[in-house]
């Protein structure tokens, strides 16, 4: 027997009830909204999270009395009500209350076909959703009659052995026990906090009385909302389907009518001109009471219009930013809102490159378009390896039969998503619209083996691991090969929105940027200069590379000054270049860091081709390969080691820096460059190299009779660099903390290879995240505090930063807002996001939210 629960079971929904969307969640108190704007909203009541919580744990509320809010022959519908909308819940059930008898009643009202298509699919719902049947015994006849109600009970009675329940309060039992646990489940439970839910969320029900949408008049059921989905521009978008329920328009677009009037076939606005208007005028109540785009849903049974809902408009980044800067220049919500309204990782969306359209394309698969975008890369078949080669930095694809809450950290590493099996609500295309990644679904016409790790197409080609190919997640196409592909649009709205995130926030967001392509990238997406300048990708260019293996070579100093003298104008060039596209922004340029090994070949026609290029014998080139091999070259032979054991590479940089410096400042303001010395863990260390710096300065000034200003400063990257932070901070101007080889140094754990476990780790609570994609602030961070602290101690006036990738993580941004950093730095792409992280930080501090 049901044990009864001793608080308040349930709330009907009124204009003036207790409803506390804290307790009853987004769906309950949207819905006394509805009602107090004189909507016609059916009878409803809420159920509270703890009192679903209790039906989860066996403690079943008065059923009986609930329905009894619903007369004497309830016929209702339940729907999921959880905190917030985005965070999602079980599917809803309608047509609760249907039995035998009220079959054969709806048989005399409203025809057979009708009550069959009612009862069928309460019958199909149920067997699935309650009783976890197989969904493929309950397909939907295209003629619904008493033969296939006939036969649907028939197989739920044969899989379950029992009769399918005659009793509504017993259907409505089982619905709700259904609902609440499978809320509470593992997978569930990931899937929603994947989405931003705590993981103690709790799941609200709301039990409506149902509009049939099937009647002798004009009756049926429909979607319509007032902008594009994927713009955000005005715009009446949706269907409506005669003889329906639900959502059923939008999946049978068939047979579907237009809203509004369309060359292309009827519509509602001709069929029924005053519904269609009461929509109208209801959509715009919505839009200012709710503040917010509502797609409405609506019922019409016999003639009279019902609204069942208005749930926010599921929307594209770029029109989730156009939306709130609209609602913000009606006056319906304040900037601030709007600036906290879209998280910062949804602008990746925006910003994500879209394949040209005047590109000739191979398409070797077609699939469901499930979030929008385009990437190429790699492909890869687990999400394992797909975080290894993020942490590599090489672009993959993520393709799947299909995916599973275990597979986000490995969707958020990939650049696209393509499974084999799904639609566009199905987990892999939910996950990838929350991470603004591109995804294709339901290429059901490839066959996808993780075991083989390759691939298959209709026509037989197979397609290996490691082969690359272009996702095109709007069109819902993979193609063959890398595809060219133009830079997202980003328009007025989204400007003025990023420009009211600069009018906030109290910390600067620098960009990486490696090259004067990437400096060019980082004006557009508004940086406020450069916080990382790595120097060594500038010596991979094969021109560069020949003058870098002779250096690597050299057996003598004047011999390695010759070699870097070819290199001198090539970095001056970049440079120059550099700080021209900046135009008076700071520009801070890291010395060379990487071990040499990575500058030589591994392979034997590598070897071979090197000795040829600088005319030595095969076995001297491949001895002193065999003399630059380390056990770890990461904690080798790199940073500012080179610095002091090879001084003429520093030496080089620093005159191209100089006088890179003076041609940029000719005609216009001076430029002062940023000089940071990499890998530092002993003062002495930044000593030495300062007073080469300093000779190098000098000596420039003297040769280009110009005068000169730089700042020196100091890349934290050692556990060392930041407790001894106080005495290196005497002889530089700024500390920047490079968090990915902190990270590594502080963990013992290599970024390149912790994708293989780190997944396990976070499910079994080892950490809470993946300390690569979200700074530390525990560990990492008490090192970041300590170096700060000694630092300033110091040297008041000293300037501190994060270079590493956390530098555009959100969390990362607010915690250096907290500790006093004067910038975070990160990659070109996340600029626009740390920019609003950093908005969105500093309004929480002001306000509270």
């Amino acid at each position: 027997m049901q044990k009864l629960v001793t608080f308040k079971e349930f709330t009907t929904i009124t204009r003036s009830a207790s409803i506390d969307t804290r307790q009853h969640g987004w769906r309950a108190g949207r819905l006394q909204t509805l009602i107090q704007l004189d909507l016609p909203v059916p009878r409803t009541v809420a159920l509270s999270f703890e009192t679903v919580h209790g039906i989860a744990a066996g403690r079943m509320p008065d059923v009986e009395r609930i329905l009894s809010a619903f007369g004497g022959a309830p016929l209702v519908s339940v729907r999921p009500s959880s905190q917030e909308a985005r965070w999602g819940g079980p599917g809803a059930v309608l047509n609760i209350g249907m039995n035998d008898a009220r079959y054969e009643d709806m048989v005399t009202t409203l025809g057979e076909a009708a009550a069959s298509a009612l009862y069928l699919r309460f019958i199909q719902t149920y067997a699935v959703q309650v009783s976890h049947l197989d969904d493929d015994l309950f397909d939907s006849p295209d003629t619904p009659s008493r033969t296939a109600v006939e036969t649907a009970l028939r197989e739920y009675e044969i899989e379950t052995e029992d009769y399918f329940p005659q009793n509504p309060a017993e259907q409505l039992v089982g619905v709700l026990r259904s609902m609440a646990r499978a809320w509470e489940s593992t997978s569930a439970r990931l899937l929603r906090q994947a989405r931003g839910a705590p993981a103690e969320a709790g799941l609200g029900l709301v039990v409506q009385e149902m509009a049939l949408g099937v009647g002798a008049d004009e009756s049926g059921s429909g979607v319509m909302q007032f902008i594009d989905p994927v713009t955000g521009q005005s715009q009446i978008t949706g269907r409506y389907l005669g003889q329906s329920q639900g959502r059923d328009a939008l999946v049978d677009r068939e047979r579907a009518l237009y809203l509004t009037r369309d060359p292309r076939g009827p519509s509602l606005e001709e069929l029924c001109p005053d519904i269609f208007d009461r929509l109208v005028q209801y959509g715009e109540r919505c839009r200012t009471t709710l503040r917010d785009e509502a797609q409405v849903e609506f019922t019409i049974h016999e003639g009279d219009l019902a609204i069942l809902d208005a749930i926010p408009v599921i929307r594209s980044a770029q029109a989730a930013v156009r939306v709130v800067v609209g609602l913000a220049e009606d006056n319906i919500i304040s900037r601030h809102e709007a600036l906290s309204r879209i998280p910062p990782r949804a602008l990746n969306e925006v910003l994500h490159p879209r394949i040209d359209p005047e590109t000739p394309r191979t398409r070797i698969v077609q699939g469901i378009a499930a979030s929008p975008g385009a990437a190429a890369g790699k492909l890869v078949f687990s999400s394992t390896t797909a975080q290894a080669m993020a942490a590599q930095d090489e672009a993959c694809i993520l393709a799947k039969r299909e995916t599973t809450p275990e597979d986000v950290r490995g969707m958020h590493a990939a650049r696209g998503i393509l499974t084999e099996r799904g639609g566009t609500t199905s987990h892999a295309a939910v996950i990838a619209r929350g991470l603004g990644v591109p995804c294709v679904v339901g290429a059901s016409s490839v066959t996808i083996d993780r075991r083989s790790r390759t691939m298959t197409t209709a026509d037989g080609t197979i397609y290996k691991e490691g082969e690359i190919v272009t996702l095109d997640g709007t069109a819902g196409e993979v193609l063959k090969g890398a595809v060219a592909m133009v830079a997202a649009g980003r328009d007025d709205a989204f400007e003025s929105f990023l420009g009211w995130a600069d009018e906030v926030r109290d910390i600067d967001v620098r960009v990486n940027a490696d090259t004067p392509e990437d400096a060019a990238l980082a004006r557009r997406f508004g940086a406020d200069g450069i916080g990382l300048c790595r120097t060594e990708h500038m010596f991979f260019a094969e021109d560069r590379l020949t003058a870098m293996r002779e250096m690597i070579f050299a057996d003598l100093p004047e011999d390695r000054a010759d070699a870097l003298a070819q290199l001198l104008p090539m970095q001056r060039a970049d440079f120059t270049q550099i700080f021209r596209i900046m135009a008076g922004k700071p520009v801070c340029i890291r010395l060379f860091d990487p071990p040499l090994h990575e500058f030589l070949p591994h392979d034997r026609q590598g070897i071979i081709e090197l000795a040829e290029a600088l005319n030595r014998p095969v076995s001297d080139v491949q001895r002193r390969i065999d003399a630059l091999t380390e056990f770890n070259p990461m904690l080798g032979l790199r940073g500012v080691r080179l610095g002091l054991t090879l001084p003429e590479i520093y030496d080089m940089q620093a005159r191209a820096i100089f006088e890179a410096a003076l041609d940029a400042s000719e005609g216009g303001a001076p430029v002062v460059p940023e000089i940071m010395i990499p890998l530092v863990s002993a003062c002495r260390e930044v000593e030495i190299v300062k007073a080469r710096v300093e000779a190098i300065s000098a000596a420039v000034q003297t040769e280009r009779r110009g005068k000169l200003t730089y700042r020196l400063g100091v890349m934290v990257e050692t556990p060392r660099a930041a407790l001894k932070a106080g005495e290196i901070a005497a002889h530089c101007e700024f500390l920047s903390f490079g968090t990915n080889d902190l990270t590594q140094m502080t963990y013992g754990l290599s970024r390149d290879d912790a994708g293989r476990f780190m997944g396990a780790y976070v499910r079994q609570g080892v950490f809470s995240e993946d300390p690569f994609l979200s700074l530390d602030t525990d560990g990492v961070g008490e090192l970041l505090q300590i170096g700060a602290a000694r630092g300033r101690a110091a040297r008041p006036d000293l300037t501190l930063s994060i270079c590493g990738e956390h530098g555009g993580n959100s969390e990362s941004i607010a915690f250096c807002r907290g500790e006093g950093f004067d910038y975070v730095s990160c990659s070109p792409y996340r600029v626009p996001l740390a920019r609003l992280a950093a908005a969105q930080s500093a309004l929480k501090s002001a306000y509270g939210t």
